[in-house]
């Protein structure tokens, strides 16, 4: 099955796999593990798997997941000092049975200066994780990025408690 995805959105746990990004919730200090124990799920409606069917093994998902989250953590908006995922500019990561990447994910503001680098900073940094294939950067502005989509992180290190 080629086109089956496991996912994570929201920088927190799957949701099924939609063109539409989804609400983002705060991140809690445990993401990372929830994150790659939440890789698997996601499946569209139209497509039903036995549970744990995968054609990536499930270890490998979880490395997958949790080396695509430590990519995302290099890349920086270079006018705020924290990294796009802990600002929670990913909307959606999916993981493709094929090993294609696709990220939908936001700028803090439309207008922001690297509006056309920052996607392919994100395909960069991504198709350095071993055992991916092509990356797909989507960006989108709906819902609108706003601060409380930060990291409790995002938040000490911009002294916003």
């Amino acid at each position: 099955m080629d086109s089956t995805k496991a996912g994570f959105a929201d920088n927190t746990t799957p949701e099924r796999a939609t063109d539409a990004p989804s609400e983002h919730r705060p991140l809690s200090e445990d993401r990372l593990a929830r994150d790659a124990e939440a890789v698997g799920g996601g499946l569209p409606e139209t497509e039903v798997l036995e549970p744990g069917t995968s054609a990536i093994p499930e270890e490998e998902l979880d490395r997958i997941t949790q080396d695509i989250i430590a990519a995302l953590k290099t890349v920086y908006d270079p006018e705020i000092p924290v990294d796009i995922y802990e600002l929670g500019l990913i909307y959606r990561v999916d993981i493709e049975d094929d090993r294609s990447i696709r990220v939908d994910m936001t700028l803090t503001a439309p207008g922001c200066p690297v509006a056309g680098e920052m996607p392919g900073w994100v395909e960069n940094a991504i198709g350095t994780v071993e055992g991916v294939g092509a990356v797909l950067v989507n960006m989108v502005f709906d819902p609108p990025w706003d601060p409380s989509r930060m990291s409790d992180e995002a938040r000490v290190a911009l002294d916003m408690f």
